[in-house]
């Protein structure tokens, strides 16, 4: 399983430990469902949809992932990154992962109003877009009840803080129970 993403995945301000990707580790070893070790953390704080591009050939040799969860994007709105580059990078990240047998998962991500309503709309339904046209496992909002809770937040008020980080991982983890199960893990 490899998780591509940016300083959430990463666990940008908190403990390593304390990320839900070491506490998606940690329940699918409870769980017996997929050997922990086998979970492959490729985020870094600040990646963009098109450094992941970049970096993902690679990583997909080296780890040959079953599971290719893509948490990328955030920082491509935050920069104001044209839309069409970011649904296309996104879309070849999906590409290139089924095309090396992966299944992938995308997890989707919402910016703040500042940039705009047409702008931060036309952000949040691409990930939806590029999910149902190539068929993939798709959570809307990462963040949903984490994102604007002062208390789950960061000083920043843009990274979640570890309190946050079991509720990110209680958002996703149908979809990883799902996907795992029916892989007969």
């Amino acid at each position: 399983m490899l998780i591509l993403g940016d300083s959430i995945s990463a666990g940008y301000g908190i403990e390593v430990d304390a990320g839900w990707v070491s506490l998606l580790r940690q329940r699918l070893q409870r769980d017996g469902l997929a050997d922990p070790q086998q979970v492959v953390n490729a985020s870094i704080s600040g990646e963009t949809t098109s450094g992941g591009l970049t970096r993902l050939p690679e990583l997909l040799q080296r780890h040959q992932p079953k599971l290719v969860v893509i948490e990328l994007g955030a920082n491509d709105g935050l920069r104001g990154t044209p839309l069409l580059a970011v649904e296309h990078n996104l879309s070849a990240l999906i590409s290139t992962s089924k095309q090396a047998g992966a299944e992938v998962m995308v997890l989707g991500m919402r910016i703040p109003p500042n940039y705009g309503r047409r702008y931060t709309e036309a952000f949040f339904q691409l990930f939806a877009r590029v999910s149902e046209d190539h068929q993939v496992a798709y959570y809307p909002f990462f963040l949903q009840g984490v994102g604007g809770h002062p208390e789950l937040m960061q000083l920043d008020g843009l990274h979640p803080n570890s309190k946050a980080q079991p509720l990110l991982l209680d958002n996703v983890w149908p979809l990883f129970e799902s996907l795992l199960t029916r892989q007969g893990r």
